[in-house]
């Protein structure tokens, strides 16, 4: 599966008051792994940005104004998120602005019109995703980093490719955490070994005796998953547990059954 972990920066906050996109950032994951593709780009507006814009991810009107305009990279873009699942913090902001350019390219547009994009991708609300599983709660990217222990101190104005590298961590320790790993073979205890592409590494624990707490089961946890198990042996005729070395799972199972 294919995945555009995407942000964007703006003008302003509302399409209809003629804001326009000026920064696009995008990396790419396959079946839950970062490739190391990314796609960014600033975009000359063609308008001022408003100062409360620049206040909060810090691009002004002389940074972009030799920047490409949007009809000069839209088949680029469109080339890098098509058919692929969008995975967007709050994606009506973004689809919006992004669904605005291309509706006023395609205007004077030679040849297959672009977007929208829902028409051609699939789009993942992190933000929806998070308001479901923590109810109640602050769930902006910075709250999500914090619940979720993913360092985002180098984070200080927002930053189209940063914030998504930022909600690709996100978004994968919502969904189960990371799928591949490098293993330290150094020596240094709590080093970070350098990362392959699309790869995370694993950080070494410098724990003194008696530090990590280990929890075992209850007399009435253990006769629980002891009927669970003869349930299965009844249903099926065999259970795949009673082929697991003991050591591995520590419930003290007899080998009567």
């Amino acid at each position: 599966m294919r995945q555009i972990v995407l942000d964007t920066e703006t003008t302003g906050i509302e399409t209809r008051d003629g804001h326009r996109l000026i920064e696009i950032g995008a990396v790419e994951m396959i079946n839950r792994r970062l490739t190391g593709n990314t796609y960014h780009q600033f975009i000359n507006p063609e308008r001022e940005i408003e100062a409360e814009a620049i206040s909060i991810h810090g691009i002004t009107n002389e940074r972009v104004a030799n920047e490409p305009v949007f009809a000069e990279i839209a088949d680029a873009f469109w080339d890098f998120i098509r058919g692929a699942e969008l995975v967007i913090h709050n994606a009506p902001f973004d689809v919006g602005f992004i669904d605005h350019e291309t509706n006023r390219l395609n205007g004077a547009r030679q040849g297959a019109p672009l977007g929208p994009v829902k028409e051609h991708c699939g789009v993942l609300d992190t933000l929806v995703m998070a308001r479901r599983m923590h109810p109640g709660q602050r769930n902006s990217l910075d709250a999500l980093c914090k619940r979720y222990d993913i360092d985002n101190g180098h984070r200080v104005l927002h930053g189209a490719l940063l914030d998504a590298e930022i909600l690709a961590d996100v978004y994968l320790a919502m969904t189960g955490g990371q799928t591949a790993l490098s293993l330290d073979a150094g020596d240094d205890a709590g080093s970070k070994t350098s990362e392959a592409p699309g790869e995370f590494s694993v950080r070494r624990l410098a724990l003194e005796p008696g530090q990590l707490r280990v929890s075992r089961l209850s007399d009435a946890e253990l006769a629980a998953h002891h009927g669970k198990l003869d349930g299965l042996r009844a249903k099926a005729g065999t259970c795949v547990w009673d082929a697991l070395p003991e050591r591995l799972y520590g419930t003290g199972r007899s080998n009567e059954a």
